[in-house]
């Protein structure tokens, strides 16, 4: 009786925190996401310590890993965590330094050109009679200078009051600041602890978790760390590689903007399938400033270096890592980016190939688990309808003792005839 009441009392409980969920839905949910927001630099700091474990794990290879000096056991994890979070930084100002400077001034020189780009085709299609009278000169009386000098301003301001936009957008540059340097601190505490983070949370989990559900959780985890880990490290080696040929068959080519273009590439390239098409497109733009013709053949370039790199060096690199057919990475990225954006689209690989691991896994278990029944139910049918074995035929036996039985099989019947005509006499 105490755990039918046990049970229907935490029905209930369970029961009017729903209620109550579904009435002040508005307040909670606002509650929750206030939470979050509150967490956004602890939960980007989970995401930095994810890249530099990555990172630290290399190097601790690197230094003495032999060693068992306890100096160099004291500064192994200090220093490797320091070489992590430099290699980082490097990585995101290289790339910064290298894309947005030159793709600033790209755009601006795209806006300068097009209105005689545009007077020129319109003088095209009049000489040609394409398009009717009226839209002509339209097109003639519209002044396209003063409307991309406008524009050109525009870009210009933008770029003067860039402090004045992030404090606008994002309410304050100093909160972005300090959010990520504790995301940052926060990262490096996680890392410094991180054996005696994970004990700590396997005796809570052992201890208010049941053990069947501690088992799941942890399957759960491996699966998506695993994944995660082969997606970070395949795709920014496959990205890297992938920028490296890029900028080198650029400069071998003479197409303009070889080293931005390359970095640009390099960076989309770490979202499967339409990344590195994305950095080709800004490629696009920016050589078409220079030739139109030149910007065409970019795009011939990079359609041919994709395949190549698709089909001879991804296999290799990456592989069959993520262990995800490409029909369900493409759709990965698709849902992906209609969700989250270009976030989505980071996320939603590794994302999905952890959901069909773990799917894949159980249909197999749930596969096996099916055969053993089948086979253990046909084989007590089998056991009970089986025939008795039939008698084992007696070896024959040896000549001498054949005769002995003729001869006792022929006395036998004489001596019973005699006694029965004995005794009939007798009477």
């Amino acid at each position: 009786m105490k755990i039918e009441w046990k049970s229907c009392f935490k029905v209930c409980v369970s029961i009017f925190l729903l209620y109550i969920c579904i009435l002040y839905w508005q307040p909670i949910a606002g509650f929750v996401f206030s939470l979050l927001g509150a967490a956004v630099p602890l939960l980007l700091g989970g995401a930095v310590a994810f890249l530099l474990n990555i990172l630290m794990e290399k190097f601790e290879k690197i230094y003495f890993p032999k060693s068992q000096k306890k100096a160099v056991l004291k500064t192994r994890r200090p220093i490797c965590i320091l070489l992590a979070v430099v290699a980082l930084l490097a990585i995101v100002v290289l790339v910064g330094w290298l894309v947005i400077p030159e793709f600033t001034d790209a755009v601006i020189l795209l806006f300068e050109k097009l209105p005689d780009a545009i007077n020129s085709a319109i003088d095209w299609i009049d000489a040609r009679h394409l398009l009717p009278e009226n839209v002509l000169t339209y097109l003639d009386n519209v002044n396209w200078d003063s409307i991309f000098d406008e524009m050109i301003g525009m870009i210009k301001n933008y770029g003067g009051d860039a402090l004045n936009f992030i404090i606008s957008t994002v309410s304050s540059l100093f909160t972005w600041i300090v959010n990520i340097f504790v995301a940052l601190i926060f990262a490096v505490y996680i890392l410094l602890n991180k054996e005696k983070l994970l004990s700590q949370s396997n005796r809570i989990m052992n201890r208010f978790i049941s053990e069947k559900w501690c088992h799941k959780i942890r399957y759960v985890l491996r699966v998506l760390n695993d994944c995660f880990r082969r997606y970070t490290v395949g795709q920014s080696v496959e990205a890297l590689i992938l920028g490296v040929l890029c900028c080198i068959f650029m400069l071998i080519f003479g197409f303009p903007y070889a080293t931005m273009i390359s970095a640009c590439i390099a960076f989309t390239a770490l979202i499967p399938v339409a990344g590195a098409y994305i950095g080709g497109a800004v490629g696009f733009v920016m050589i078409m400033t220079e030739s139109p013709a030149k910007a065409f053949l970019f795009v011939l370039f990079l359609v041919i270096l994709q395949q190549l790199e698709g089909n001879l060096i991804y296999p290799r690199v990456v592989g069959s890592s993520m262990g995800l057919p490409g029909i369900w990475v493409l759709a990965a990225v698709v849902v992906g980016g209609g969700v989250a954006g270009i976030l989505g689209m980071l996320l939603g690989v590794p994302l999905a190939a952890a959901l069909y691991r773990m799917i894949r896994h159980d249909m197999r278990k749930h596969a096996v688990k099916q055969a053993e029944e089948a086979t253990a139910s046909s084989s007590v049918p089998l056991a009970e309808e089986q025939p008795a074995d039939p008698p084992a035929e007696e070896e024959p036996a040896p000549k001498k003792e054949i005769k002995k039985e003729k001869l006792t099989s022929k006395r036998t019947p004489r001596g019973v005839l005699f006694c029965v005509l004995f005794t009939s006499q007798l009477r």
